[in-house]
């Protein structure tokens, strides 16, 4: 039956003429008074204001919870703060990735350092089940593996992508190959087990020359009400004079459809068909000498719809607890319909 019901529910989500609209970006936000210098990879909003927020070198495994209010008119953060951390004994886990899924009151986190996406009860602590994960997303452990997660709960359905290329699917991109990753969206059921498997195309790099510090990946996706997902593809280029460095955010749209599903572990090759994409909107950061904007956004959820019925979408940036004193840990808002 579950099967049925998801089946049914791609027909619907591909022949809908629904698009998604930008309707504006808000300004970047700092909240060193109430925000603790973090590493800030993922987010997913639990209830009204509140929000569950994961750092990839928290002492612990867990989250944070936050209080995030947000105008309800222009979308822009008023402000944010933090008010608890729920974790295990467990550490390690590089988190980086979370969605909370209000049926159970759990929350499935994405471990980058093993490849696991595991559910943590509301106080923070494992319960012992794991998504089960197709076997080619054990190559992609480290720095470009789990990045993003997110729920739908239309469908019912977990998704995640790897952040970069995995081994035997191409080469990796970086600031001088002029290469476009290839990646491999996920969706998983709710009963733990793989669905339907795609193939993502990024944009190739901006950048073209050698770099100090350099990341280009997907660092989020989230859900939409119609079964379409969102994509934040980032580039992160950082030159060995540190000055000009940039961060370039991507949202594109999506529709899975089960014309471009691909074969669990199977091979991506020039015949494999790749999901479609349409931007949303883009924009970039950066640190310039006299003005400084730079910041990484690694996380993203949709958060309260307006007055006027359009939806805010919150971002969250890694600072990597404030380096250097250069980095903040920013918050950001776009608005949509």
């Amino acid at each position: 039956m579950r099967q049925t019901i998801f089946i049914l529910f791609m027909i619907m989500a591909t022949t809908s003429t629904a698009q998604t609209e930008f309707i504006r970006e808000c300004g970047q936000h700092a909240f060193p008074k109430t925000v603790p210098p973090g590493n800030y990879s993922g987010i997913t909003h639990i209830e009204k204001n509140r929000y569950a927020i994961v750092s990839d070198k928290s002492e612990n495994n867990g989250f944070y919870v936050f209080s995030i209010n947000i105008d309800s008119i222009s979308g822009e953060i008023n402000d944010a703060s933090l008010e608890s951390f729920r974790g295990d004994s467990c550490r390690g886990g590089d988190c980086e990735g979370i969605a909370y899924i209000p049926e159970s009151s759990t929350f499935f986190i994405s471990r980058e350092s093993d490849a696991t996406i595991a559910e943590y009860d509301s106080t923070g602590n494992t319960n012992g089940k794991t998504l089960e994960i197709p076997a080619i997303y054990k190559s992609g452990m480290g720095n470009y593996g789990f990045e993003s997660l997110a729920y739908d709960r239309q469908s019912r359905l977990l998704w995640t992508i790897n952040e970069s290329t995995l081994h035997g699917d191409g080469p990796q991109a970086t600031s001088n190959n002029g290469a476009a990753n290839i990646l491999r969206l996920q969706s998983f059921g709710d009963d733990l087990r793989p669905m339907a498997q795609y193939a993502y195309k990024m944009d190739k790099p901006e950048a073209h020359s050698k770099s100090s510090q350099y990341a280009m990946g997907v660092s989020e996706v989230a859900t939409l009400d119609n079964g379409r997902l969102l994509i934040l593809e980032r580039e992160f280029f950082v030159p060995k004079t540190k000055l000009g460095a940039f961060v370039q955010c991507k949202l594109y749209e999506i529709t899975p459809s089960k014309e471009y599903e691909i074969p669990l572990d199977g091979e991506i090759n020039q015949q494999t068909k790749i999901l479609p994409k349409r931007l949303i909107h883009s924009f970039k950061t950066k640190l310039q000498l006299f003005k400084n904007s730079i910041a990484n956004y690694e996380g993203m959820c949709v958060g309260p719809k307006l007055k006027d019925g359009s939806t805010v979408l919150i971002l969250v940036s890694d600072s990597q607890n404030q380096y250097a004193g250069v980095l903040k840990d920013w918050f950001k808002t776009i608005v949509i319909r």
